[in-house]
């Protein structure tokens, strides 16, 4: 037995059923199916056997699966981690990262930025208090002085 393959089923329509992909591609063999949600409209099936993720393709490209004609082609690249691995990208790695991580880093640290520049305005704002009550005995010096 070969190692599995996986296979891209694009062009299916956003209410796209796991369940009738399940068992449309399980006549060519033992698969999984998992099915785009945000954005919908593809999925992907990992055959335990390549030669059998080969005969789906031949068999179904073109053909009409959950109420559209389906592209069925052999997946590229490499399988990502659960979660599609778009989490780091999220935090800053990568295209496509969060608007908050162009200053780099991670979120949390932005966060913690953020708590720190709080804590610097407190300071400032009292630093500021006490200057203006310096200016204000000033002025009530110059008063008694009149």
């Amino acid at each position: 037995m070969s190692s599995g393959g996986r296979v891209y089923v694009g062009n299916l329509p956003s209410d796209a059923d796991k369940r009738e992909l399940e068992v449309e591609f399980s006549k060519y063999g033992s698969c999984r199916v998992w099915v785009a949600r945000n954005p919908p409209g593809f999925a992907f099936v990992e055959f335990d056997d390549l030669k059998d993720a080969e005969d789906a393709v031949q068999e179904l490209d073109g053909r009409e699966i959950c109420g559209s004609r389906a592209r069925v082609e052999m997946a590229r690249g490499a399988r990502r981690a659960p979660g599609g691995g778009r989490r780091d990208d999220r935090r800053g790695g990568g295209r496509g990262g969060r608007r908050d991580d162009y200053r780099g880093g991670r979120r949390d640290d932005y966060r913690e930025r953020r708590r720190d520049d709080r804590y610097d305005d407190r300071r400032g704002r009292e630093d500021r208090d006490r200057s203006y009550d310096r200016h204000d005995d000033r002025r009530e010096d110059r008063r008694e002085d009149r």
